[in-house]
């Protein structure tokens, strides 16, 4: 039971940090659950997350398997519970507030003010997830290339994930 509250108050916490999705949250997300509550490592997380990118529907279904790891099928149910219901409510909350306040004068200074906090937010995230994942020569040359082609070509980010994990195997087959 200790678990279920923590991981309440864990989820609950970083699904209001969600600002621009869930890579804002990325960093608290890394400092609770391995630093603080070491539900899992680094690596575990990093793979996780990758997984969630590649898996159909919101990325940040990778926190069912946090949630399952640390309290088993209940904890993996409450996770998901914890994480997207305050979202939920705030987000109506809200969508119905701003709709009453259409033209109020300061709507448009507070979302231009919003969209650069959400950019700040996403890098952080990148930049922590980076840390942990580009650990040398073969994973940096990955992670430039893949960023250079999305940056030259309009490409279908699936064939950049299967085109990695090939090079991934290709590179670090054991020998």
């Amino acid at each position: 039971m200790n678990q279920i509250l923590a991981l309440i108050r864990v989820f609950s916490y970083l699904s209001l940090l969600t600002v621009g999705g869930g890579m804002a949250a990325f960093p608290e997300m890394k400092y609770l659950t391995v630093s603080v509550h070491k539900w899992l490592t680094f690596t575990q997380l990093i793979h996780l997350y990758s997984m969630g990118q590649m898996a159909p529907g919101p990325n940040m279904m990778m926190i069912v398997a946090i949630g399952q790891w640390a309290a088993g099928p209940l904890g993996a149910v409450v996770t998901v519970i914890a994480f997207f219901g305050p979202t939920m409510l705030l987000a109506y909350a809200v969508t119905k507030a701003w709709k009453k306040a259409g033209k109020w004068p300061w709507r448009t200074s507070i979302e231009q003010g919003l969209a650069p906090v959400s950019i700040g937010l996403l890098l952080a995230g990148t930049f922590s997830m980076a840390k942990g994942a580009i650990t040398g020569l073969e994973t940096t040359t990955i992670a430039v290339v893949t960023l250079l082609i999305l940056l030259r070509y309009k490409v279908n980010p699936a064939l950049l994930v299967i085109g990695g994990a090939v090079v991934g195997l290709i590179t670090y087959l054991p020998k």
